[in-house]
């Protein structure tokens, strides 16, 4: 009889405390589920973060090699090796110095002689002639440093375009101009021909 009470008592408590535990494993589960799908966004946004960071600084390497690309080998079409321009302004400032000194010896050497025959008179006339003649460099100079400017304004306009965050100090475009002078101006050397001169020996003729 005492063991058949036992029996009896012991199922309704295994129904109980099955029914609190199965209640409290519903709601672990629940809360395991609801932490693992947020686990889950959160990882999701983190790969679309990565792989977003990454093509983006592919982007932007990509941009950079290319602007360093067209920066090293920049078409000779449209532009010239500024260095090259210059030495042709050296160099042709240095021949039409050496026909201009040249010419003024030979004048200040006919003045010296002090002939006034017809012939000495042709010949220093001839060298006033390649005396302007050789100050027309002014203008062939005034083009190549004007094209070696504007290659070098376009290396720095690329350069600053490879840091677009930066703020370039705002700074004048230097403008060359060629000007053409003549031997209007007394010479500022001693020995050297004044117009004054040149204009005496022209009435000469």
């Amino acid at each position: 009889m005492q063991l058949e009470t036992s029996v009896d008592m012991t199922e309704p408590l295994r129904q109980a405390l099955r029914g609190d535990m199965g209640g409290m494993f519903a709601d672990l589960r629940s809360f395991v589920d609801r932490r693992i799908a947020e686990l889950s966004a959160e990882v999701h946004a983190t790969v679309q973060l990565v792989d977003y960071s990454e093509e983006n600084l592919s982007g932007q390497l990509g941009k950079i090699h290319e602007q360093i690309a067209s920066l090293v080998a920049i078409p000779a079409a449209t532009t010239r090796n500024s260095g090259l321009e210059l030495e042709a302004v050296v160099q042709a400032t240095e021949a039409a110095a050496n026909v201009i000194m040249e010419a003024a010896e030979e004048i200040q050497n006919w003045l010296d002689g002090g002939n006034q025959d017809p012939a000495s008179l042709r010949v220093v006339s001839e060298k006033v002639n390649s005396i302007f003649e050789a100050c027309s460099f002014q203008d062939v100079t005034g083009q190549r440093i004007r094209r070696a400017i504007q290659h070098l304004q376009q290396v720095e306009t690329m350069l600053e375009g490879m840091v677009p965050g930066a703020i370039a100090p705002a700074a004048e475009k230097l403008k060359v101009s060629a000007v053409l002078h003549t031997v209007e101006e007394p010479a500022q050397a001693g020995p050297d021909l004044a117009q004054v001169e040149i204009d005496r020996l022209m009435n000469d003729f």
